[in-house]
């Protein structure tokens, strides 16, 4: 027997007392394989052919390997890759298993989000004329105001010129009404509505110019009111002030429903869908949960979080969600009704594949390869491989794996110790 059969021989003969060390006593031993015979490297596994040879690659001779057979003598079929553990040793692994189950897959995510005002409703008022101001009924920011509300007192030549003019035209169509032509009287009638016209297109509101026909007098000042209900926000106008057409004058609020805004992981996008559910939790209101739904996620992820943006709509009709308020939020979502899931903790990932252990019974394991879906809440969604009843190790499963993978190591080098006690025979 040459030197290189020698040191095959002791590997194989050490990594049979480490299997039975390992074991315990169980039945770790290999069956007997049957099946047509190859020939394989030592070194080498991927070097294979069918009769006896030397290796292509460092030259040492193929050894006899054979597949192993279908099934045990019980008649029980055996998994690739399957062992046995003496029960005591399974105990003293904390060894725990659990059935398969088939459930709704869910996921709730979680995450802090920040009140913001409802943009849809947010309004700038200002004026379309230039004037100075002699009246301040809001007078400071914060304060809340209805729809028509007054805001200002504004006086512009511009106006009083406008309603002058309209008084004129309104008087020319009053004398012609009582005794001239009807081309005349026509005439006068769209001179009139082209001076009601441009009053209307300075935001003089229908009230007013119905109060200046009345009177028969033109107003000194021009009364701006309120275009919606809500809260002034921003104020920049004073009294006394001058003012240009244009001008930012207030910004109004209406807080009677707002937007919540969440950052959201890319691994967590695909839970969220528009239309979902929402809950948010405050600090100065424990116990109480505010329901609202996801209105929008925005297409573009930020740059230095890596997280997407989620807006939500919430109704806040007490205003006690305030905006630039810190809230958490819990997303709650289904992604299928029924799929087989399985623990977390009973996957072993190794990058190219996902394996779970299987409890066979009478102290068998055996380790089977699954595919997976979605993560939801401490389970993965099994897509392939696994049907729900079967039952799996839940912990300890590394041990249970490892010892599978030298099962399988030493029956290859088993059958090449076989290979090599023949061919020492035949010498």
């Amino acid at each position: 027997m040459n030197t290189k059969h020698v040191i095959a021989a002791v590997l194989a003969l050490g990594a049979g007392i480490v299997l039975g060390i390992w074991l315990g006593g169980g039945e770790g031993t290999a069956p007997p394989e049957t099946g047509p015979a190859v020939y394989r490297c030592p070194m080498h596994p991927t070097v294979v052919s069918d009769r006896p040879a030397g290796c292509p690659v460092c030259g040492m001779d193929l050894v006899m390997d054979r597949p192993e057979r279908s099934g045990h003598e019980d008649g029980h079929g055996e998994e690739s890759g399957e062992v046995r553990i003496d029960p005591s040793t399974v105990q003293n692994m904390g060894v725990r298993t659990r059935v398969v189950e088939r459930m709704p897959v869910g996921r709730t995510v979680r995450t802090m989000g920040r009140v913001d005002y409802d943009e849809t409703r947010m309004t700038d008022v200002n004026t379309k004329v230039t004037g100075w101001v002699e009246g301040l009924f809001v007078d400071f920011t914060g304060q809340e105001v209805k729809k028509g509300q007054p805001l200002l007192e504004i006086y512009s030549p511009e106006l009083v010129a406008a309603q002058e003019e309209y008084l004129t035209a309104l008087d020319y169509v009053r004398r012609l009404e009582d005794g001239g032509s009807v081309e005349a009287l026509e005439g006068a009638k769209a001179l009139l509505a082209a001076a009601r016209q441009r009053l209307m297109y300075w935001d003089i509101a229908e009230a007013q110019i119905v109060a200046l026909e009345q009177t028969r007098k033109a107003k000194r000042t021009m009364t701006i009111h309120s275009p919606q209900e809500g809260v002034v926000v921003h104020r920049a106008v004073y009294d006394g002030a001058h003012i240009k057409a244009g001008e930012h004058l207030y910004r109004i609020a209406d807080l009677s429903s707002v937007w919540i805004h969440a950052d959201i992981y890319e691994y967590e996008l695909p839970w969220i869908m528009q239309g979902q559910s929402a809950e948010v939790t405050l600090a100065y209101a424990p116990g109480r949960v505010f329901e609202g739904v996801v209105s929008y996620i925005y297409p573009f992820l930020e740059p230095k979080t890596r997280t997407a943006k989620v807006r939500m709509i919430f109704d806040n009709p007490e205003l006690e969600l305030k905006p630039e308020m810190y809230a958490t939020v819990k997303i709650r979502s289904e992604m299928a009704n029924e799929a087989v899931v399985v623990p977390v903790q009973a996957v072993i990932r190794s990058g190219a594949r996902s394996v779970v252990i299987l409890d066979l019974g009478e102290g068998r394991f055996a380790p089977r390869e699954v595919e997976l879906g979605v993560e939801a809440d401490s389970v993965y969604e099994v897509t392939q491989g696994l049907s729900g009843g079967e039952r799996i190790v839940t912990s300890a499963q590394f041990l249970i794996d490892s010892e599978s993978n030298l099962k399988a190591a030493l029956r290859t080098m088993g059958g090449h110790h076989g290979a090599m006690g023949s061919e020492g025979h035949q010498h």
